[in-house]
């Protein structure tokens, strides 16, 4: 499987609502698939577990959870490449994220073209450190999980009659129970589909 040139779902947080609506629209224009926005950092962390997106787009300052403490978690932890939103262009917070898997940095307001632009330049830099830390066998095999996950996923809303956060949840819920990963769960599902036909 191909590496994508660039992200398919990226993660909008940022507290100011008009700013968060405002980048929605101009990454939903771009072709990306948008998840948010979150307010906080938290609310970012919860959703990049939920919703695995390919990338998130960070407000530094944040009530509760800021942008470099979320960044921490969300890289750190769950692997997803982080890029920066300031209104500041303090010194600091820029060293203090790119120790932190922080991958690009804009600063407010963005307009749609140095959204697309720093979204480009932030993919290429994570993949040329997955390639420098021999990650890229990795990444492929994340993406194809997700692909048999999303499937998976469609499988239960067509089947159920559920939408997708109540599909997303039912797989997770069975993944508990049955003390499998989910993307075991998710492989049976599409294997039982595809058995049991149309």
């Amino acid at each position: 499987m191909a590496i994508p040139s660039h992200p398919a779902k990226v993660l909008i947080a940022d507290d100011e609502h008009l700013v968060a609506s405002g980048m929605v629209a101009a990454l939903d224009d771009l072709g990306f698939e948008v998840v948010g926005p979150a307010g906080d950092g938290a609310h970012a962390i919860e959703l990049c577990k939920s919703q695995q997106p390919d990338m998130a787009l960070l407000d530094i300052r944040m009530p509760g959870t800021d942008g470099l403490e979320a960044a921490k978690v969300i890289f750190g932890d769950l692997g997803v490449p982080v890029m920066m939103l300031s209104a500041y262009s303090d010194p600091e917070y820029v060293s203090m994220g790119s120790d932190i898997g922080v991958f690009g940095y804009l600063l407010k307001p963005v307009s749609r073209d140095q959204l697309r632009v720093g979204i480009e330049v932030a993919w290429s830099r994570w993949l040329a450190h997955l390639e420098q830390d021999g990650k890229i066998d990795d990444l492929k095999e994340r993406l194809e999980q997700r692909k048999i996950i999303e499937q998976a996923k469609w499988i239960i809303v067509k089947r159920k009659g559920v939408d997708e956060p109540d599909a997303m949840r039912m797989l997770q819920k069975q993944s508990r129970n049955s003390r499998k990963s989910l993307i075991d769960v998710a492989q049976s599902v599409v294997d039982s589909d595809s058995l049991l036909g149309e």
